[in-house]
């Protein structure tokens, strides 16, 4: 073998899981112009599709014997939209070198390409334990978690009561493998993305996988795992903030060393109902 000094060459390069809750094609993500963030301090909406759409019963039906008082008729229901909103999620990346070993533009490059690599699993950790595992309604069985097929069965099922449109699942990437068990999740070849027969997408997310906790944040007892179902997915997604701008702030002068910090906000927005389940993952 041969010795020497080591040869300095470029950082190996990686790309985000396809499909996590950045990649997917479940998901809308709307880019937030610089010029008007507003919406990445927060928003809400009246929430749509949560209200039912009921049957109104033909009167020619009614087999009420005649000489019986009818009583008051019939009368239309009505529902009042809920409001909904979602809240900032602030991810960051920082760097941190020699001065004498960086430039600024090195180190600047190499902390944008830390948060274009590690911010979709950062997002999916934050989602899942400010949102999915605190407002979720566990659907396992008392009798405790149960095979993935049924598990999914249950999250339809659920979301089904309360949505009537297309809904995502969330699945942890320690998991993800047991979908193609029972043919869980078909990949559409027109947009890449997962659906289960039901017409539901999929989010399989390493950040899901990283937290594994369920409703309460507890986390999954071994051999187990948590499955969410949402409605659909709107992302609002912020301008990227490299802090400081140039390169002299960078420095310290007291250590001589740079650091440069990258951060993004996001809005992750969802509707109607959050269902989650225990799964088993291993016998």
């Amino acid at each position: 073998m041969p010795e020497g000094l080591r040869v300095y060459v470029e950082a190996i390069p990686g790309t985000p899981l396809p499909h996590g809750i950045l990649g997917s094609p479940c998901t809308t993500v709307r880019d937030v112009a610089e010029d008007d963030i507003h919406e990445l301090n927060g928003v809400e909406w009246k929430a749509l599709g949560c209200c039912p759409v009921l049957h109104w019963p033909d009167p020619c039906e009614d087999e009420s014997p005649g000489d019986e008082s009818p009583g008051p008729p019939p009368q239309k229901e009505f529902c009042r939209p809920a409001t909904e909103h979602a809240s900032p999620i602030t991810l960051y990346g920082g760097t941190e070198c020699s001065a004498m070993g960086w430039t600024y533009a090195e180190a600047r490059a190499h902390v944008e390409a830390t948060i274009a690599l590690g911010e979709q699993h950062a997002l999916e950790m934050a989602f899942w334990r400010n949102t999915l595992a605190m407002v979720a309604a566990d659907v396992t069985p008392a009798a405790g978690p149960v095979p993935i097929a049924q598990g999914v069965a249950a999250l339809e099922g659920c979301l089904a009561q309360e949505y009537a449109g297309v809904g995502t699942l969330h699945v942890p990437v320690g998991a993800a493998a047991l979908l193609g068990c029972c043919n869980l999740v078909r990949e559409e070849p027109e947009t890449g993305a997962l659906r289960t027969l039901a017409g539901n997408c999929a989010v399989i997310g390493s950040g899901y996988s990283a937290v594994n906790t369920g409703p309460g944040n507890i986390p999954a007892e071994p051999g187990t795992a948590w499955l969410y179902i949402t409605g659909p997915l709107v992302i609002r997604r912020g301008p990227l903030d490299v802090i400081p701008d140039r390169p002299g702030p960078s420095v310290s002068i007291r250590t001589n060393d740079r650091k440069v910090l990258a951060e993004r906000t996001y809005v992750v927005g969802t509707t109607c109902t959050v269902c989650a389940v225990q799964i088993e993952v291993s016998s």
